[in-house]
């Protein structure tokens, strides 16, 4: 097992609730890293007003105007603050070619449910969430994935499972999951610091 010093960049389009909890365990250092880079499409989005109270270089790059000039724009704030691996944390776009090539695998997501099966196109959200009710499943949860072209497609390197109690309703079931999240999310990190666990490629 080799440590390793994880220099990360964020990725986020509203609060990022898991980039804060990585943030918060660089702090107090229970996670060997450091945090370069906060980026979100969205100006108004708190995460970025968070970073620039912790110290933590932020930029608002917007995608829908001119996607392609987005992401090499992305590409080369992401690789000129030195970021080594990729936290999104709530990003609401699909990544281009150009920071998927300049990260392959090394952009990681969590997705709010087991997959593949509740994965794909249009399953975000509370949408994860009804579905697995609706198929009546013993076992939701969350699993952190590298991120490729398709989506929730990338392999799996971490789950972490929620039970599914008897009468949960998809709002039940989705704050049980939301509330794991940030800290599994900090814990994948720690083992992927600790060279406990290793990435693609």
């Amino acid at each position: 097992m080799t440590a390793q010093h994880l220099k990360l960049g964020f990725l986020a389009s509203r609060n990022g609730s898991s980039a804060r909890a990585v943030i918060a365990a660089i702090e107090s250092g229970r996670l060997d890293a450091s945090a370069r880079l906060v980026v979100s499409n969205n100006r108004t989005a708190p995460l970025l007003a968070f970073a620039e109270a912790h110290a933590i270089p932020a930029l608002c790059i917007a995608t829908q105007a001119d996607p392609r000039a987005a992401d090499a724009r992305l590409s080369e704030a992401l690789q000129t603050a030195g970021v080594e691996l990729v936290v999104l944390s709530g990003y609401l776009r699909q990544l281009g070619p150009k920071v998927l090539g300049a990260y392959r695998n090394r952009v990681l997501n969590i997705h709010p449910g087991p997959l593949p099966r509740f994965g794909g196109h249009g399953m975000y959200g509370r949408h994860v969430h009804e579905a697995v009710i609706a198929a009546g499943v013993a076992e939701s949860g969350a699993c952190i994935l590298v991120v490729d072209e398709e989506y929730d497609h990338g392999p799996v390197i971490a789950r972490h499972v929620v039970p599914v109690e008897p009468g949960d309703t998809a709002e039940t079931l989705e704050a049980r999951v939301t509330a794991a999240e940030p800290g599994f999310f900090v814990e994948t990190l720690q083992r992927i610091a600790q060279g406990e666990l290793k990435l693609p490629g």
